[in-house]
């Protein structure tokens, strides 16, 4: 055996205990109580962040998704965002860009779909002008599809 595949022993004759807990260490219940308190009032007293109506969770926001929602994809009764094919919707001022995909590149509506999804998301109130990016990478799974999809496809 090489000198440098060794394992080297070192022998000790004690090892210092670590320190032990003392009562006295401890925090008081009116202490732990007050700290806790001061968090609580520091948590109450702050004020939550506006939403971005535009930004998830906003209701221009929701509305697109809703809008998503409405479409179904004429193969399989799911629509198009619970089927996972919508990878990202971002809001701008009013422009709404859609990133999506479709179950295969083959599918029978790749000419249809994106048209139909930038003609309803246009159609929200609120949305200037909507904007569809068909990609193909990441390719669409299964696994993209919500719970609710899988159970209503027997997958679950």
């Amino acid at each position: 055996m090489s000198e440098d595949r060794m394992i080297k022993v070192e022998e000790v004759e004690s090892v210092e205990a670590p320190p032990k807990a003392r009562v006295g260490d401890m925090e008081t219940a009116p202490e732990k109580l007050e700290r806790k308190r001061d968090y609580l009032e520091g948590f109450l007293a702050a004020k939550p962040a506006a939403a971005d109506p535009h930004g998830v969770g906003g209701d221009l926001y929701e509305a697109v998704i809703a809008a998503l929602k409405d479409i179904y994809d004429p193969e399989i009764p799911v629509n198009i965002y619970d089927l996972g094919l919508i990878y990202n919707v971002e809001i701008d001022e009013g422009h709404v860009v859609v990133t999506m995909t479709l179950t295969t590149p083959h599918c029978p509506v790749a000419e249809s779909m994106p048209a139909e999804v930038e003609l309803r998301v246009g159609a929200v109130p609120g949305v200037g002008d909507a904007e569809v990016n068909l990609v193909w990478d990441p390719p669409w799974s299964p696994q993209n599809m919500s719970d609710e999809a899988r159970l209503e496809l027997g997958m679950l």
